[in-house]
């Protein structure tokens, strides 16, 4: 099985999982990011590196572009139309701003692509990627075959 197919299947494991801010453990609690840093602890049995606390408005309050540098730094980059399920995706909501949510991409059904993803205020859930949110990828990346 690939890393892809086994980020898949540990994403999948996630489902449920309530939304906890910092949170990285299955059916305990995870944001979008945790779901990541779960999912790689998965495969390969630690994080890449230790995540430094971050307030839930991060992305407005900080310099630069830290989770797009972290996935450059850990993942494979691919061309965002090449994504795949078991992909990571960030999205930026602003044109100009930093890349502030993660996803792994899920099995398309019969309505299109699908994204899992720690939904704020709820839990891990696998929703549609709509074109609203297919249009605000900033990143698609591919988990690497070892850490």
């Amino acid at each position: 099985m690939s890393a892809r197919e086994q980020a898949l299947a540990a994403a999948r494991s996630f489902l449920g999982t309530p939304y906890r801010h910092q949170g990285s453990r299955r059916g305990v609690g995870c944001d979008c990011l945790g779901l990541v840093r779960g999912v790689w602890r998965e495969l390969f049995g630690r994080e890449p590196e230790a995540p430094v606390p971050y307030t839930p408005d991060w992305a407005e309050s900080g310099a630069g572009d830290p989770l797009m540098a972290a996935a450059r730094h850990h993942f494979q980059a691919i061309p965002v139309g090449d994504g795949r399920p078991g992909d990571l995706v960030l999205f930026r909501w602003r044109d100009t701003g930093p890349a502030r949510h993660c996803g792994i991409l899920d099995e398309p059904d019969t309505a299109g692509p699908r994204l899992i993803h720690a939904y704020e205020g709820a839990s891990v859930v696998s929703s549609p990627l709509t074109p609203g949110w297919a249009g605000r990828i900033a990143g698609t990346f591919r988990f690497p075959d070892e850490a």
